[in-house]
């Protein structure tokens, strides 16, 4: 009898796996199809009124809204907004992602158990271990690299995790200083204009609800920005109180665009010469903020003028295909309102090779009339960072690891961790390939790469089944995903509502708050916080790092960040300390600070101004640094920029450029993509965009989510769809093209990445050069839901899982409905689970700052050709 006769098969069989069984996973695995024999589903009447209340926060996106979760039996029955959350503004209000939050923890498929790869990796046989034996292997292959002298080969490469100060003390704890992320996938063109411009902060609060006129240049916040429902909230209330209004440029008619009052669709990557030259018209027709240009903004008016001379609106319209008296008018209305009026960006202008300066250009308008810091205006300032002054963590804390190696900060891109680590993490499988960077022990934490990276299906793929360049790999992970398929060991982990944790974000209300996540429930099976993992492997490390987590669990961390808040709390109640206050509460909100408005005007104090000089109209401190700026005699704040103004001139860009022989002046021009130059009439530009039920790699295994969405046809403009031949829900042939080289562009040749079979959806509301394709879905692994799969499953909350586990789960429904209610399952004539989009996509980071140039890619379509019978 073969040896396979003696291993379990399929996740299913997960719940009732003994401590060194195996089992045997894959992506995709076959589940057996069973119709569904009894159409009524037994519904539940939940008793609210009775359920434990208990406050957390959401993780299902970036904007990590403050919750509440009603517990019954231990199973989260509903979930609402936390109105003391000031994002929230007194609203028990959440999304369609908030509300999906209860399915998390009882997934049919979650893992329960740590599993050991048995046999080759990507094979898909694993044995079920105990966690001593799991944090033993780990911490020995890690005391090895720490032994030989290269603790820099330990690597944690995460995805949106929210526990950067627990990472950053393992790490520490480690002397590795390569913690990885997805930053540079995600916003760091945004985040790095900002520094350059204002010098202090990673994303701006909008002052919507008093803003009188939004300018948007390709934010989709109706459904994908950080921060994006309570943006919505507030633009909506500015819009009915006092008629604001909302102008939207983006490639394609996003609910965003839609719901603007005036939507533009400029050709793509074109979005800075749009802003330089509306940047033009303020400064010729002279309505710009003249006070704060002379007294805070660098390089000056006259130099200004100078540069915005060549960028008419004639230039920017032929750039663009926006018509220049659309391009006049709208500068000098969103200049009639200031300074209650935003200019503001998110991916769809920053994405692109040419984004960060893009993203500079759009700010600056912002400085032109007068708006940084103004009420309805470009709001900063606010503390967005988990300091440990101000959130002390247990003592003794590790040191700073002085080591650096080009995975963490590859030189070919200067400012990515200038400001903040932003990393690039696109580049990373290529750099392990090459030998640019050895890894022995490679951690990889709510990253679903081979899904959500570009070229993942291939280049990533390709990485991590090298068992020479990736020698051991730990994945955590909730469900069986395709990170964890090319794992050594599985950790399985606890969902954000099974754990704890502090989290900080912007608030439009321009306060500084802080929240906590704190368990609504108990982990299923074996399943442990990654946080806690961590922990532990750190204390049998051996002494000298031992030491660093001396303070027990990942709760007792908490307790010790929470030392400084208060212990009395708004409604008169009284608590033992400031933990007790936030577990109460689930949020403070600092109000003893006025808003940030004009920061820059504050005046220094007689301390700051100790053993400083002023120099050209810089109060310098004794080494030299900048303290502040004299304005009409008086010493104040200004910016924190090296000119302590409003950077338009960057001269640090502009010398980093020139070492890396690149054309760039420092200030915020355009400059063209080179892949787009040129382009033939069958070429088109791919673009991609994110729904507003969908998060990456968090969402599309939750059930309801992918009810609502779970494909991704291709838009297509109508012209282009006449042209070919093709109507809506028509199949068609698309292919991807490596960019062509310039300067940076990463592995430019021109030639083909690769094809995939796109349905198609014909509309006029999308530029006829573009093509666009939903991402966040196409999974080959990840449950049933994301894999849009009916078939038979386990009784998990039935079988031998250990104690607690009906409890964990609850009652089995009468029909399962990942059994037979998966209706978008092809095998049943459903539309299927879509296409991961993002394996067609290049490897493209932009240069200097080095964010992923998403929206560049070059493409062709075409009919499928037939075949013979």
């Amino acid at each position: 009898m073969e040896r396979r006769t003696f291993i379990a098969r399929g996740i299913a069989a997960l719940a009732g796996l003994g401590l060194g069984e195996l089992i045997e996973l894959a992506p995709a695995q076959a589940l057996t199809y069973r119709p569904l024999v009894d159409g009524t589903q037994r519904k539940v009447r939940n008793d609210y009124g009775t359920a434990k209340r208990v406050t957390t926060v959401c993780l299902n996106c970036s904007t990590v809204c403050g919750i509440e979760a009603f517990v019954q039996d231990n199973k989260v029955i509903k979930i609402r907004g936390n109105p003391r959350d000031p994002n929230m503004a007194n609203s028990f209000m959440t999304c369609a992602k908030g509300q999906s939050g209860p399915t998390i923890n009882d997934y049919p498929e979650r893992l329960l158990y740590p599993l050991k790869r048995v046999g080759a990796r990507g094979e898909g046989t694993w044995q079920r271990i105990g966690w001593d034996e799991a944090y033993d292997e780990i911490a020995r292959r890690i005391r090895a690299s720490i032994d030989a002298g290269h603790p820099e080969r330990v690597a944690l490469h995460q995805g949106r995790s929210r526990i950067d100060a627990e990472i950053n003390r393992f790490l520490g704890a480690i002397g590795s200083p390569v913690q990885l992320n997805h930053r540079a996938l995600c916003s760091s063109n945004k985040r790095a204009a900002n520094y350059v411009s204002l010098g202090e902060t990673d994303w701006e609060s909008i002052d919507a609800e008093r803003c009188r006129y939004f300018l948007n240049f390709g934010a989709n916040f109706y459904e994908a920005h950080q921060g994006g429902l309570h943006l919505v909230n507030r633009v909506v209330k500015a819009r009915f109180d006092h008629g604001a209004k909302l102008v939207t440029f983006d490639v394609r008619m996003s609910n965003t665009a839609g719901r603007s009052d005036e939507w533009h669709q400029p050709f793509p990557g074109t979005e800075g010469a749009l802003a330089l030259a509306m940047a033009h018209v303020i400064v010729r027709e002279n309505v710009f903020d003249a006070e704060f240009v002379d007294n805070f903004v660098q390089p000056g008016l006259d130099a200004i003028r100078t540069w915005l001379a060549p960028c008419t609106p004639g230039w920017a319209s032929k750039l663009s295909g926006i018509m220049a008296d659309d391009i006049e008018r709208l500068a000098l209305e969103f200049a009639g309102q200031r300074p209650a009026a935003v200019a503001f960006t998110n991916r769809g202008t920053g994405a692109h090779y040419n984004g960060f300066n893009a993203e500079r250009a759009v700010v600056m308008l912002n400085a032109l009339v007068g708006s940084i810091a103004r009420p309805g205006g470009y709001c900063y300032g606010l503390e967005e960072k988990l300091s440990a002054s101000r959130y002390p963590q247990p003592q003794p804390a590790p040191p700073p690891v002085k080591i650096r190696t080009d995975l963490e900060d590859p030189p070919e891109w200067p400012l990515a961790n200038r400001w903040q680590k932003m990393k690039v993490g696109q580049v990373v499988y290529d750099f392990l390939r090459e030998g640019r960077a050895k890894v022995d022990v490679y951690i990889s934490y709510t990253l679903a790469a081979p899904m959500t990276w570009p070229e993942g299906r291939s280049t990533t793929v390709e990485v991590l089944r090298d068992e020479k360049l990736i020698p051991f790999h730990v994945c955590s992970d909730i469900v069986y995903s395709e990170m964890a398929h090319y794992a050594d060991m599985i950790l399985p982990d606890a969902t954000y509502l099974e754990r704890w944790g502090l989290d900080i974000r912007n608030n439009l209300e321009l306060q500084h708050y802080v929240t906590l996540r704190q368990p609504v429930v108990a982990p299923p099976g074996e399943a442990v916080s990654f946080a806690d993992s961590l922990f532990e492997i750190g204390r049998r490390l051996g002494p000298a790092q031992a030491r660093y987590f001396q303070f027990g669990n990942h709760e007792a961390f908490v307790r010790a960040q929470c030392a400084k808040l208060p212990t009395a709390g708004p409604d008169g109640r009284r608590f033992a300390d400031g933990f007790e206050y936030m577990k109460h509460y689930g949020v403070y909100v600092d109000t003893s600070q006025p808003k940030p408005y004009e920061a820059y005007r504050k005046p220094l104090t007689a301390k700051q101004l100790e053993d400083t000089h002023v120099e050209a109209g810089i109060v310098r401190k004794a080494d030299g640094k900048p303290a502040g700026l004299v304005v009409d005699g008086k010493a104040v704040r200004g910016f924190a920029t090296p000119s302590r103004r409003f950077e338009i001139l960057a001269p640090e860009v502009r010398a980093v450029a020139a070492k890396l022989g690149l054309l760039d002046d420092g200030m915020p021009s355009y400059h063209a993509i080179p892949s787009h130059e040129g382009l033939g009439a069958d070429r088109f530009i791919l673009t991609t965009f994110k729904w507003n039920v969908h998060t990456q790699g968090r969402t599309a295994s939750q059930k309801y989510l992918s009810e609502i969405v779970h494909d991704n046809p291709m838009w297509m403009h109508t012209s282009v769809a006449r042209r070919l031949g093709v109507r809506t829900g028509d199949t068609v042939e698309l292919t991807t093209y490596r960019p062509v080289a310039d300067g940076q562009a990463w592995r430019g040749t021109g030639g083909k990445i690769g094809t995939a079979t796109v349905k198609v959806f014909v509309t006029d509301a999308i530029h006829p050069r573009v093509l666009a394709v939903s991402n966040s879905l196409g999974w080959v692994s990840g449950g049933r839901a994301a894999q849009g799969v009916s078939g038979r499953r386990a009784d998990v909350a039935a079988r031998g899982i250990g104690p607690g586990a009906a409890q964990a789960f609850g009652p089995a429904p009468a029909v399962d409905d990942l059994d037979a209610l998966v209706w978008w399952d092809e095998r049943r004539g459903g539309r299927g689970n879509g296409v991961n989009i993002n394996a067609l996509l290049p490897i493209n980071p932009q240069p200097l700052v080095g964010m992923q140039s998403w929206f560049d890619t070059v493409c062709s379509v075409r009919k499928p050709r037939k075949t013979r019978a």
